[in-house]
């Protein structure tokens, strides 16, 4: 595992079973709210500290199921957290991301995300990365993820 990154994130479903993916700005990726953790930070600490960088939203640990770690890119792993939300809980058009970083091209500050969707598992692959998008179909199944939550 050594020199491989680790991404901490919240899978977050609603009462229908659709996921939460938010658009990284100037991409055509949607993903889950993610980010690696801060020295000494543990996974659910950065998942959460990442969710509410990413979206605004504010979970107790203590409702993240912990989904462990999952092989993601060549190069990187995912350490997901799973919950689901009630409409109360997680409205879209309140979402804001608190997370910038320079554009490329000419250094201004731009959100990480700039978008949000509730996206079902049929429709995961027209939207999540393609490594996202894998991950789903091959080794975390959303609608298995849904049975399981309460």
């Amino acid at each position: 595992m050594t020199g491989r990154t680790v991404s901490c994130g919240v899978v977050i479903l609603n009462a229908q079973g659709d996921v939460l993916l938010c658009h990284a700005t100037e991409t055509s990726h949607w993903d889950v709210p993610k980010g690696q953790a801060d020295p000494g930070e543990e996974p659910v600490e950065a998942a959460l500290r990442e969710l509410v960088e990413e979206t605004g939203i504010v979970l107790p640990a203590a409702r993240l199921k912990d989904l462990g770690r999952f092989l993601y890119r060549r190069d990187k792993d995912l350490h997901l957290f799973a919950v689901r939300v009630t409409e109360e809980e997680v409205q879209l058009d309140k979402c804001v991301c608190e997370s910038y970083f320079p554009r490329r091209g000419d250094g201004t500050m731009i959100p990480e995300m700039d978008a949000y969707r509730w996206v079902s598992p049929a429709e995961v692959d027209e939207f999540a990365s393609r490594s996202l998008a894998r991950l789903f179909q091959t080794t975390l199944s959303l609608a298995d993820l849904h049975a399981a939550l309460d």
